[in-house]
Order: C-alpha cells, then sequence, then structure tokens
C-alpha cells in the first residue's frame, strides 16, 4: 500500500487529519481523478477467433469419448449383445414358423406369375417394343426407313424363336423323362419352379412375409423438430438476441432420445415445464413420450428434453426385480416402480415417512401393493396396516402383519388411532433406551440402526412401519381428527429416528382431508394425478406447482403414475404393477421368510394385540393449545379436550364449568401441575385455567 490516507472525496482538504483506524483491519480507497476506465475482461487471455487454436480448443471442451460408451461399460456391452442376439433369434424364429405360409403363398400365386413371364417372353419373341417405330414409318409413308425396320425385326426375332423353341422342347424331354426316374426331385424342382413364378404374381398391397407394425413406435427426435416445437410454445430468441441454443448433440438415451438445450438468457427451464402438453402438441407427439426437465446442476436455463421411442402407457410391463425370489431391507433403499425412461427408482422409507396422494382411479392401490410388499420381503420389519377403505386390497400381506385392519367403521377408525397412540409409545420407550446408551455405540447419531437392533433384540428394535390407507377418513372424522392429526404429527417428526416409519394414503389430497400440520412435515411424498394445483402442492409441499413438480399433467388412465419427491427435487415415476394373484404369491414367501427368521409377531401368530397408550392429560393440553395463548380458561381447555379425545373427556361436559375445572384439576395433580384463578379480558373475564408456562418442558423421548 502506497497511501495512508483514505481520501474520500477529490475536494476534500489535505490538512485534515484522518481518523485513528485500526491498521489490521483498515481498507485504503486510493480514489485517482479521471482514470481512465479499466475492462474486466483480460484481453491478454482470450484466445482470439477463428484460429487454429481456438478452434482446437472448442473441440476439446465439448470432445467425444475416445471409446464409445458401451465399450466402456461392460454391463451394457452385454446387455446391447444379449438384446441383439435375442432379436435375431425371435425374428429367425418368426419367419421359420411361417415358412410354410410363406409357401403357399408362392405357389397360389404360381398361375398369376407363370402368365406374366410367359407374356413378357412373348413380348421379348416378338420384339414388341420395336412395333410402334415400323408402325409410324409406315404411317409416314417412309418406304425406306419401314424396309430398313422390318429386316433389323425379321433379323432380332428369327434367332429368338428359333431359342425358345430349343429351350421349351429340352425342358419338356427333360421334365418327362425325370418324372419317370427321379419323381421326387421333379417334384421338388416344380415346386421350386412354382415359387419362384409366384415372385412374380404378387399384388402390391399384399406383402409375401408377414410383418410386425409397431404403431406405437415414434419417429426420430432432431433438432429442427425442438427448434420448431420451442417456438410454437413462445420460447425463442427476441430478435437481436440468442435463441435457443443445444447444449450437447440429440442422442439416443435408453429406450428413447435426449436433447440438452440452453434456452434464451432471461428464460428458465420452468417455462417450459408449465407448457408441456403445448410442448406434445406442437411435437405431434403422445404427451406420455414427452418429458422435460430442468438440469439445475447447469444453471436454470437449462432444458433437458426426453422423448421416448414408444408411448410408455403401450409398452410391455417392467416386472418388479422381487417379484420372483429375494428379500427386501428396509434399512436400505426399496424397490418401487420405473421412470419413463425404464430405469429402475428405489424408495427410502427408513428415517424418513410417506405420504400418498392422489384421485380416486390415480392406481394408489399399485403404489401401495408395491411399497408394502417391499417391506413384507424383510423379516425384521414390524407391519401395521389399517386399511380404512375396507376393499381388502393389501390382504395378500395379512398373514405376515403385526396388526391388519380392513373396514371403514367406527371401531376400525378407534383401532387405528390406537395404533397410532401405540406408535408413540414404542418410539418413547426406544428414545429412552437409546438416550441411555454410550455415544461409542451411536456414533452416526442417537438413532436405532441395523447394528443396534441386532445388537439388542430383547430391545425389539426392528423398524415398525404403520400403514393408514385412506387416512382421510381419520382426518374428516368430527370426532377423531383432531386426535388423528396431533398423533400423525408427533410420529412424524419423532418416531422416524427411532425406526418408526408412518405412510399414509389417501385419494383426497384437499386441505380438509391433509392437514396441514401433517403435509407438511412428511419427508417423502408421492403425488399421482390430482385436479388441481392446490392438491398438487398439499402432497408435494408448497410452491411444488410453480417448481415444475405438476402431477396435474398426469392423465388418470397413467395408473400408478406420479411424482416422487423428496425435499425440493422430484423425479417421474410408475409404480411397478403387480396383480393381486402375484401378491398373495409374494406375501406367501414373505411369510416363509418370517417363519424361517421367526419373528413372526401379533395377529400373525394369533396373539391379541394390545395397542399401548402410554400419553397422559399433560399430552392432551400441549396438543390441544392454542397457537401463540398464553393462557386459557379450564372449561375451555375441557371442551377442546373432549373434541379431542371423546372417549376420555366427554364425560366432563355433562358438567358445570366449575365441575368440569375441578376434573380437569385433579387430573394433573399427580404432574404437580395446579389451575389458578385467572383474568382473561379477551375471552370470559375471571376463571380458573392454566398458564402454558405452567405444563412441564417436554423432556427427550416424549
Amino acid at each position: 500500500m502506497q497511501n495512508n490516507v483514505i481520501r474520500l472525496h477529490k475536494d476534500a482538504p489535505e490538512d485534515v487529519a484522518p481518523p485513528v483506524a485500526d491498521t489490521l483491519t483498515e481498507t485504503i480507497i486510493d480514489v485517482v481523478q479521471d482514470a481512465e476506465p479499466r475492462p474486466v475482461d483480460n484481453p491478454e487471455q482470450k484466445t482470439l477467433e477463428g484460429t487454429w487454436l481456438a478452434e482446437k480448443q472448442a473441440y476439446l471442451a465439448e470432445a467425444p469419448p475416445v471409446v464409445p460408451t458401451f465399450l466402456r461399460n461392460a454391463a451394457q456391452f452385454i446387455d446391447a449383445t444379449r438384446w441383439t442376439i435375442s432379436y435375431a433369434m425371435h425374428v429367425t424364429g418368426f419367419h421359420a414358423l411361417r415358412a410354410p405360409v410363406y409357401l403357399a403363398r408362392l405357389l397360389l400365386r404360381a398361375p398369376r406369375g407363370t402368365g406374366r413371364l410367359l407374356v413378357r417372353w412373348g413380348r421379348w419373341v416378338a420384339d414388341t417394343e420395336a412395333r410402334p417405330v415400323e408402325a409410324k414409318a409406315a404411317a409416314s409413308a417412309d418406304i425406306e426407313a419401314w424396309l430398313s425396320l422390318s429386316r433389323e425385326h425379321s433379323r432380332r426375332v428369327r434367332p429368338r424363336r428359333i431359342a425358345s423353341l430349343v429351350v421349351a422342347t429340352a425342358t419338356g424331354i427333360t421334365t418327362l423323362v425325370s418324372a419317370f426316374l427321379v419323381p421326387g426331385w421333379t417334384i421338388t424342382a416344380a415346386i421350386t419352379a412354382a415359387a419362384l413364378a409366384g415372385l412374380y404374381g404378387k399384388k402390391g398391397d399384399k406383402p409375401l412375409i408377414t410383418r410386425y407394425v409397431a404403431t406405437n413406435v415414434l419417429r426420430k427426435l432432431d433438432s429442427t423438430e425442438v427448434f420448431d416445437a420451442l417456438a410454437a410454445i413462445g420460447i425463442e430468441g427476441k430478435k437481436g438476441k440468442r435463441g435457443v441454443e443445444f447444449a450437447a448433440e440429440v442422442m439416443r438415451d435408453g429406450p428413447g432420445w435426449r436433447a440438452e438445450v440452453d434456452l434464451p438468457p432471461g428464460v428458465e427451464a420452468t417455462a417450459v415445464l408449465e407448457k408441456r402438453a403445448a410442448l406434445a402438441a406442437a411435437m405431434r407427439r403422445p404427451i406420455s413420450t414427452v418429458w422435460p426437465e430442468a438440469d439445475r446442476t447447469a444453471h436454470p436455463g437449462r432444458l433437458v428434453l426426453w422423448v421416448a421411442s414408444r408411448d410408455p402407457a403401450k409398452a410391455g410391463r417392467k416386472l418388479w426385480p422381487l417379484m420372483r425370489d429375494g428379500q427386501a431391507d428396509v434399512y436400505e433403499p426399496l424397490p418401487y416402480g420405473f421412470d419413463p425412461r425404464g430405469n429402475l427408482v428405489d424408495m427410502t422409507l427408513i428415517y424418513s415417512n410417506l405420504l400418498v396422494g392422489g384421485i380416486p382411479g390415480s392406481g394408489k392401490t399399485s403404489c401401495a401393493l408395491a411399497i408394502v410388499l417391499g417391506v413384507a420381503l424383510d423379516p425384521t420389519a414390524e407391519l401395521w396396516i389399517y386399511e380404512l377403505k375396507g376393499s381388502g386390497d393389501l390382504d395378500a400381506v395379512k398373514p405376515v402383519c403385526h396388526r391388519y385392519v380392513s373396514g371403514d367403521e367406527d371401531d376400525d377408525l378407534e383401532a387405528a388411532l390406537a395404533g397410532l397412540r401405540s406408535g408413540i409409545a414404542e418410539y418413547q420407550r426406544r428414545a429412552k433406551f437409546i438416550k441411555s446408551l454410550p455415544a461409542s455405540e451411536v456414533p452416526e447419531g442417537r438413532k436405532v440402526t441395523r447394528a443396534l437392533a441386532e445388537k439388542y433384540p430383547e430391545q425389539n428394535l426392528a423398524p415398525r412401519v404403520i400403514v393408514v390407507d385412506e387416512v382421510q377418513e381419520l382426518f374428516t372424522h368430527p370426532e377423531y381428527k383432531d386426535e388423528a392429526a396431533a398423533l400423525c404429527t408427533r410420529l412424524i417428526k419423532k418416531g422416524r429416528a427411532y425406526g418408526l416409519i408412518l405412510i399414509l394414503l389417501t385419494q383426497n389430497p384437499d386441505a380438509p382431508s391433509l392437514p396441514t400440520s401433517v403435509s407438511s412435515s412428511v419427508g417423502t411424498r408421492l403425488c399421482l394425478a390430482v385436479m388441481d394445483w392446490r392438491s398438487n402442492n398439499n402432497v408435494l409441499g408448497t410452491s411444488a406447482y410453480e417448481r415444475g413438480l405438476r402431477a396435474t399433467d398426469i392423465s388418470i388412465d397413467e395408473q400408478g403414475t406420479g411424482i416422487l419427491a423428496r425435499g425440493r427435487e422430484g423425479i417421474t415415476v410408475r409404480a411397478a404393477f403387480i396383480k393381486q394373484t402375484e401378491a398373495e404369491d409374494i406375501g406367501k414367501r414373505a411369510l416363509a421368510l418370517r417363519t424361517a427368521a421367526g419373528t413372526l409377531t401379533g395377529q400373525a401368530v394369533g396373539a391379541a394385540v394390545v395397542e399401548e397408550d402410554v400419553e397422559t392429560v399433560l399430552d392432551h393440553l400441549r396438543a390441544i393449545w392454542p397457537d401463540g395463548v398464553e393462557a386459557v380458561h379450564s372449561h375451555r381447555l375441557v371442551e377442546a379436550l373432549a373434541r379431542f379425545r371423546p372417549d376420555l373427556y366427554k364425560p366432563w361436559l355433562d358438567m358445570d364449568a366449575a365441575g368440569a375445572s375441578t376434573a380437569l384439576s385433579v387430573a394433573l395433580k399427580p404432574f404437580r401441575v395446579s389451575t389458578r384463578q385467572l383474568t382473561i379480558r379477551e375471552c370470559c373475564g375471571g376463571a380458573k385455567g392454566l398458564r402454558w408456562a405452567d405444563l412441564p418442558a417436554v423432556e427427550e423421548g416424549e
């Protein structure tokens, strides 16, 4: 640094003493009057455009790999070779089986072909192509030309007649003799000759060979189509500015084509995602084959357009990986379904929870089967299923469930609530045990792991998966909705670290049927076809629709197809379709695995399941306490408690206000919490009540 003075203005007097500053942190600003502006880009580092070096640098920037991808990846090479051999064998077998049909067609066409050959032979022998020229000479009375053409005609026709007579005589004699001496060979030769003649008897609209017409195979994607389609939906550069540019060449990507496009400056890829249907219409392709997505690893304006070579909705079914054999591990990702490219998509349930929403008929049953069957194939996982529709869609796993309830009556809803309460009690028990362990045994944090579950089998730390299908029946019930929302929210937030996994499925993903406290806490979400952006955001999270995660674009005909999101990112996935008969076979295999491992419990072994409820009146008060309110009168709390747990607190409503207040005070005495006289002007003056500060703090594990 050359200056010790901070001069902020050119007219400042030089004799003014500068302020004393810390020399270690002082910033010196040297302002030079009338200084020339300096370029921000260093011209010395810029290579001149058009030079040999610039061209080579541009080539190396995006140079193709020296060794092709299919040679560098042994798995891809083996897979491609296997499919090529399979294709060749299929085509060979297909036509070999139909060879007799082809021969019959040729023989049927032989008369027509023979006639055509005889006509062509006759025209050749008679030299009919010269007749029009002779006729023209005769018509014009050109005698010399006519005589010359006649002599040339005779010279050409005579040898042809002689050759034809010789060939016909020799062929006839040979055929007659062969018919007596070698009749087998003669018949074979005759059939071969007839088949060859049949080649000339074909009709243009009836091909000889049977051909498979793949009606769902689409045309190849090219840059012109992409340019035109983006322009049709209004995505193009303004006049005098850069437009759409390709970041890479259009290439094959699985069963389709991939195009990476840089949109015009200032245009985000979400602008295309919002117009997916319009883009498919502009490309004249089925909407199920057009999948635009943003490449956030590059920049917000990078669009990756994947177009399927065949309509996925018409493609053959891909089998679930665990359909035939194998077992699962809930602590690892479970196979679930396939993306539009046909790649397997896994779903991670451990340390997370799952919310599935979609309108009726969107394929929720397919999703539920793929999930619960995966859990059932883990012999250590404990399944608690509450199917509140009563259709028996999940009966395939009933033999392995610790608790299984199917129905939509109040008794079934109460059983589901009891199961949720038991989940709260279980996570509290596990939390206390995990808290007692030294840090050396929980190096990854205080949570249940496979290693801990195996080390302490007496603690029963295996994953417990609680599935509530048609959960809107709980959330919309006039008596159970408040408690159901509170229990689910608490279990989602606190149970996941201790191996308790809650899976909620609903066909009414609207606000009344899906409390915000629940939807905002779930880590993994799957949204099937929905009708509007509100339902979309209820399942996938706030602003998901604006970020391009739009299940509204999914047709109800694409059953089992939805957007799977964990956090802000999401992918389109279709659940592996499993028939009910196949699900029963998988359920039998899961039963055999658990029988061999000795892990069948609860209803699976005929034992009565007791849903333990360890929640206290303090827990209930915390659940119903109004947000942001410091004090509430006792009679108001009793009314809220009666709505929350009518089975426990509804009798208190039969008392007068003083009796209800006394009942609450008595219930709180064991916890050393006392009601007091409170004056709340916003409510109803003075009465007995509680302050939020009077409730003891929640301890870890509660």
